[in-house]
This record gives structure tokens, sequence and C-alpha cells, in this order.
């Protein structure tokens, strides 16, 4: 058996080789072996480079995980010295004006003392029987009965610890909006992502895994977008309750989410007209003028379904998608990976369109509609838990 075939990949004698495998490509099996060597020669050195990268890859992690450890815990101790010190400045402002009521008290004790004193000295006087001596001690003691002064005490109003609570609160908001929207843009959140990639997944079922509670933000609505129930949005002629938000939409009849989204999510949404948009776009995209459409800046992506086909729309540049209609529409966000997908739902999914980008902040989903009495519904975690536009 010193002879390899590799046309069926085994080893055989002198025989068959002109026999079973006349015709067949031959070598030797020495040969072979040692051209199988050198492939798993070249196939060590790439498994070994890889071993290096990945060893290199887990130092870069560690010196980033010591890094965010020591990041945290100054940013934790400066805050706490912060508001330490605040806490030490209500206490002295608090200490001060305990003081200088306790202060104001014994005055006014005291006062009350010396007008009862006055006010006995007063009194002995009224009942003198003997003209001489009442008339004597009234020269010296009249005095006493006329009305002083004295600066009414007023209940002030605290203010100053009202203002520090505001104060607080609003950047106790701030900090929220900083953690929860700036802090995503220099996360590592979706490195094991990146360094072992996931596959998009496939099923419905699959995809309903990653589904999100997605709630419409009614402060965003155009004047001419209803919202019936809080659960649907629909273009209408009426002008809205809501109507001059500074966060409104105020050119095309359009709505965000209050979420801002990252990581791996999925929701869909159910269409019921044609021209209707359904979109992703960062928070701090424009409310004004023509760009404020989706899909016609940078920070909008937009899929707009009609009755006979789709069109993808972004940055201002469009493409017409073929696909097979259907009135749901599927939208896959892994944000990590910069993917952003369209799919047809019915029995299957159907691929529409897939945007393969970095997002360099959270995304909001968003409904546009464009023609009269036609209508959209977001639906996310669970067919109960719906918002319509």
């Amino acid at each position: 058996m010193k002879i390899f075939c590799r046309t069926d990949q085994q080893c055989i004698c002198y025989l068959c080789s002109i026999d079973e495998h006349k015709g067949h490509d031959t070598v030797s099996a020495a040969a072979e072996m040692a051209e199988r060597q050198k492939e798993l020669g070249t196939s060590r050195q790439m498994i070994q480079q890889r071993i290096q990268n990945r060893e290199k890859d887990v130092k870069v992690l560690q010196k980033e995980l010591e890094a965010i450890n020591r990041s945290a815990d100054k940013a934790v101790t400066d805050s706490e010295k912060i508001f330490t010190d605040a806490k030490l400045q209500i206490r002295s402002r608090q200490k001060s004006e305990v003081s200088h009521v306790n202060r104001l008290q014994e005055k006014l004790q005291q006062e009350i003392a010396d007008l009862n004193g006055k006010d006995a000295e007063l009194e002995r006087l009224s009942r003198a029987a003997d003209h001489t001596q009442f008339l004597h001690s009234y020269a010296s003691l009249s005095r006493l009965g006329e009305a002083t002064d004295s600066p009414s005490v007023k209940i002030r109003s605290q203010r100053y610890t009202e203002d520090v609570t505001a104060a607080v609160s609003e950047v106790r908001d701030k900090l929220q909006d900083i953690l929860s929207e700036e802090w995503s843009t220099i996360s590592l959140a979706g490195t094991e992502e990146v360094l072992v990639p996931q596959a998009e997944p496939e099923t419905r079922t699959d995809f309903l895994k990653y589904s999100c509670q997605i709630t419409l933000d009614q402060n965003t609505a155009h004047k001419y977008m209803s919202l019936e129930y809080g659960q649907k949005a629909k273009h209408i002629y009426v002008q809205n309750f809501y109507y001059g938000h500074p966060d409104s939409f105020t050119d095309w009849c359009q709505i965000l989410c209050r979420e801002s989204l990252t990581g791996r999510c999925y929701w869909e949404v159910e269409c019921n007209g044609s021209a209707i948009f359904v979109a992703v776009a960062y928070k701090k995209m424009s409310r004004v003028g023509r760009e404020s459409a989706f899909g016609n800046n940078d920070k909008s992506w937009a899929l707009q379904c009609f009755h006979d086909g789709y069109e993808f729309s972004h940055n201002n540049m469009r493409t017409s998608i073929s696909g097979p209609h259907s009135p749901t529409v599927g939208v896959y966000l892994d944000h990590s990976a910069g993917i952003l997908s369209f799919y047809s739902v019915s029995e299957t999914m159907t691929l529409l369109h897939r945007v393969q980008t970095t997002f360099t902040q959270p995304l909001c989903p968003g409904l546009g509609i464009h023609s009269r009495g036609a209508s959209a519904k977001i639906c996310g975690a669970s067919d109960t838990e719906e918002e319509t536009a």
C-alpha cells in the first residue's frame, strides 16, 4: 500500500493502480505524505499566528479593563467628593440658619419676660388706692405702657434648599442622558461579538428573541399625526394637542420613539396604507426643513413601503427594492456590528435590504406616514405590548 490515489483519496497497492484505479491521479504515499506535512506546517503557522493575535487582544482588553476600573473608581470618588462638599455646604447653611433662629427665639423670650414684668408693675399701679402714692409712682412707671416697635418675625421661605434640590435633579437628568447616550459611543459593548461574530437570526422565532419594548414619543409627532389610544399613529388633517412642542417634526408627518437602542434589537411594524416610512434615526436629527425627512440626511435610515414595492433611503440617496409585499416589516438592529436589516414578514422572513455601517450614537425607531388615512403600528416585545402611529 505504498501508492496514494488522489482521485479516490486512499492508499492502494501496485496491482490496484493498474486495475481498479487505472487512469487515476496517483503518487507515492511518501510523496503525498510529504506534501500534506507541508500543508500541516502552514496550517500550524496560521493557527499560531492567530493565537499570538488573540493573546495580544487579551492583553489589550486587560489594559482596557484596568483603565475602565480606574476611570470608574475615579469618577465615583470625584462624584462622592463633589456631593460630600455639597452636603457639607448644606449642613453648614443649616447650622448657620438654626443658630440664627435660636438667637431670635432667645431674644423674643427675653422680650416676653420683660413685657410680663412691665405688665405686672402696671397692674400693681392700677390697683393703688392712695391718690398720692398712685400719682407719685405713675410719673416713673407710665412709660412702661408705651408701645415699643419690635420687628415682626416672618417665616422665610426655604428657597435655598429647594434650589439645591432642583439643581441636583437637573444634574441627575443630565447625567442620566450622558450615561444612556454619550457613553455608548465609547463603550466596549459588542467587543465579544466582534471577536466571535454571531450569525444573524434566520427564523422569526429567532428574531423575536431580540424583540424590545418600544414607545412612541408624542412630543415628536407632527401636527397632522394622531396617536389613537396611545397605540396607533395615523395621518390626519387635524392639529393634535401636542403641536408646537420643540421636539416635534414641523414639515413631515413623522414621529420618533422614546427609546434609544443599542445592542441587538428587533421590532415589527404593521403598515396600513401606502407611503409609510419605517425608519431609525439619531435622536438629535433635525426637526425642521426638507432635510428633516427620514432618509434625507446622514442621521436616519428609512425603508419606504408602497403597495407594489419598497425604496430605501439614506443621506438623500435612494435605492429601489423588489421583494414580496407584506403588511408587516421586521427591523433587525445589531448596533455594535453596524448592521441594520429590513425584512418582509409572512410565513418566512425575506430580507429586503441590509445596511453595513458604523453607528456613532444610539438609534431611535421612527415612523413616517405621508399618505392621508394611512397608519402604522410598532409591535415590540409581544403582540399585547405595541405602539401604533
